[in-house]
């Protein structure tokens, strides 16, 4: 049975054409996996994965692009490969022109647990 925070993203994303929608799907999920202890909530009008009681990371489907937000800068080697996708200070766009790296969406969110769990 899912959670009313799941059915509010799930009416969120079946909003977007067939293609952007199996993108948003999979951003999700990769988010929803590697944010262990995670739950689904609608804030500001998109998703967002909350860790706990804090959020961990909203995302958010546009004409053009898929957005993060917030993400914080990183370190040297996860940065450089942020950077490309920067808009803005905490903003990472992934443009529907170019492949999604889901990889590095993963990398993000294992960061952010990281870093939740350094004191």
């Amino acid at each position: 049975m899912s959670s009313p925070g799941e059915d509010a993203v799930e009416a969120y994303i079946a909003e977007f054409p067939p293609d952007v929608r199996a993108r948003l799907e999979q951003v999700r999920r990769v988010i929803v996996d590697h944010l262990p202890g995670s739950h689904e909530v609608v804030r500001y009008g998109m998703p967002a994965v909350m860790v706990g009681d804090r959020y961990g990371l909203h995302f958010a489907g546009w004409k053009r692009h898929i957005a993060l937000y917030p993400v914080p800068a990183f370190e040297d080697a996860l940065e450089s490969r942020v950077a490309p996708y920067r808009s803005g200070k905490d903003t990472v766009r992934f443009l529907h022109a170019q492949e999604l790296p889901y990889d590095l969406v993963a990398d993000v969110c294992d960061q952010l647990m990281q870093a939740r769990r350094s004191p």
